[in-house]
């Protein structure tokens, strides 16, 4: 597959690794004390490190409006980046998404021509080609641009990619009025009831009862002989007989045309002379909703436009220009996750994401850098908890409830000298070398014990131990921090029956490495055997 390639992309490709792992620390607790939400403030690229030891592989729904590159986004964002530092920029930040994105989970990135197709040449190498879904057209204004020198921009476009495309489903999207409206004929007498009377099935339209027979095994049957079991005379109800016309066939067989037409779902026009169709009926359909087309209209999704006013009637005082409609990411969330599913935003903006996920009673995590998160994000989701009643609220019947976590970004884990950061204390380091083990967020996420858990089963199980802080009552050697003879009949009780390997941390080790060796241990020493993963 070709690669994108650029200055200075050597060193944007291990950008992600060589991310330190911060703290992410509790500011603040708005609404409900279990709510599951973040606010988080701080730089993305370092706060999506920091949640992959809690949410790798957990993330339904990413989506991400990033700077466009185009010299016109708001102040907070630097959008006034050369092309080469806009794609080393992005690609870190893709490649942590990536990550937190479950195995059926979807991201939908929107952006403008400057960058759409870098991006998707971007996105191809970090996801995968094979995953890519669809090229969404947003129109993002509704009357043409007077000042326009060449042709007038009334599009956005809004990539969508799957973590495992065969694992992904999105969903349909509900039926509207105007989809509905087509179903405008009804029979008064459509069936009948078990004790013979007679029941109406409601509104129906008249399908198309013929098929081309250009391709398929009609069309090669008919190739060959000259003839098809999909054509036969019909007769009317009015005695005229009808065939299909030339080079089509009818879509049924004859015996499945006689159920049919014995169901009273045939129907020859007012007059009983017309050629048959087939009635589609409203009620046989309506649940199963609507596939979702590649061009979203600013009628279905709204626009720009109306984005800025939505958020200008919130906050008032608003730094950004394009800001995006909440109808457009409630299609967005309605498509790619289901009631409880966890959302991301890791450009949160002015908020919009996090607002319709908690309208949509969806998890959410938002990340967004500067004092505008405690500005401008935080009163509108406050807003959002009390009940506010702007842009989706009453089609989702929103009246508020739940609340958010408001929090920031804190020190290093690690110091320049290699040592662990003495404010980590033993639940953040544990939950680390945790993801760092075995690649996936521990199950729990509570850690009260040396013993972080086991996984495998039997003679392959693994056991991880972290002997760190004091976890055993003090920080002497025989109380917690150093594996001796005397400590290892402690942390053999804490798994019973236990006959695989064992993975210690901790500070230092007393116990002679032959002994460890029949012992089945690995003995792994803090901070010199961490590495930042």
């Amino acid at each position: 597959m070709p690669q994108l390639t650029w200055l200075g992309d050597a060193q944007a490709k291990t950008a992600a690794r060589n991310v330190p792992y911060r703290l992410l620390e509790n500011v603040s607790q708005h609404g409900s004390a279990d709510a599951p939400n973040w606010l988080i403030q701080g730089d993305n690229l370092d706060a999506l490190k920091a949640l992959l030891p809690f949410y790798a592989g957990r993330v339904k729904c990413i989506f991400i409006d990033p700077p466009y590159n185009t010299r016109s986004a708001f102040e907070h964002y630097d959008d006034n980046l050369e092309h080469s530092q806009w794609l080393s920029m992005m690609l870190p930040r893709l490649e942590l998404l990536r990550d937190l994105l479950s195995e059926d989970g979807s991201i939908w990135i929107t952006i403008d021509d400057n960058e759409s197709h870098y991006l998707k040449v971007l996105m191809d190498e970090v996801f995968g080609r094979n995953n890519f879904i669809a090229n969404v057209i947003w129109q993002k204004k509704s009357s043409p641009q007077a000042n326009a020198t060449w042709l007038s921009d009334s599009h956005d476009h809004l990539l969508v990619f799957a973590r495992n495309k065969h694992k992904c489903k999105l969903n349909k999207l509900p039926r509207s009025q105007a989809q509905n409206a087509i179903y405008k004929h009804s029979d008064e007498y459509d069936g009948v009831n078990s004790d013979g009377s007679w029941y109406g099935r409601g509104p129906w339209f008249p399908g198309d009862f013929t098929l081309s027979l250009a391709s398929g095994q009609r069309g090669k049957q008919f190739a060959k002989t000259g003839q098809s079991d999909n054509i036969y005379p019909i007769v009317t109800p009015s005695g005229r007989t009808v065939l299909p016309a030339p080079g089509r066939a009818w879509a049924y067989v004859k015996g499945t045309y006689q159920r049919l037409l014995d169901d009273r779902r045939v129907h020859f026009g007012k007059d009983g002379n017309s050629k048959p169709t087939i009635k589609r009926f409203l009620s046989e359909i309506q649940d199963d909703g609507v596939v979702p087309t590649t061009t979203w209209s600013y009628q279905e999704v709204g626009e720009n436009r109306t984005a800025a006013q939505e958020v200008k009637l919130l906050s008032g005082n608003d730094p950004f220009t394009t800001p995006k409609p909440e109808r457009l990411l409630q299609r967005i969330i309605h498509l790619a996750s289901t009631s409880g599913d966890l959302v991301l935003d890791s450009f949160l903006g002015s908020g919009t994401t996090a607002a319709v996920a908690h309208k949509m009673g969806r998890r959410w995590i938002g990340i967004e850098m500067g004092e505008h998160a405690a500005t401008h994000c935080l009163p509108r989701l406050q807003k959002v908890i009390e009940g506010e009643q702007g842009g989706i609220s009453e089609a989702v019947d929103w009246r508020g409830g739940g609340g958010f976590r408001f929090m920031k970004l804190g020190e290093p884990v690690f110091q320049d000298d290699g040592r662990i950061n003495p404010q980590i204390r033993f639940a953040t380091l544990a939950s680390y070398l945790w993801f760092l083990e075995t690649g996936a967020p521990h199950a729990s996420g509570t850690f009260d014990s040396p013993l972080l858990g086991i996984t495998g089963e039997g003679e392959n199980a693994v056991a991880y131990v972290l002997l760190y802080n004091g976890i055993l009552g003090d920080k002497r050697p025989a109380g917690g921090n150093v594996l001796t003879s005397v400590l290892w009949p402690h942390i053999e009780n804490l798994a019973p029956g236990h006959r695989g390997r064992w993975v210690i941390y901790g500070e230092a080790a007393r116990i002679p490495e032959s002994r460890r060796r029949s012992l089945n241990l690995s003995f792994k020493q803090i901070p010199y055997d961490i590495r930042m993963k």
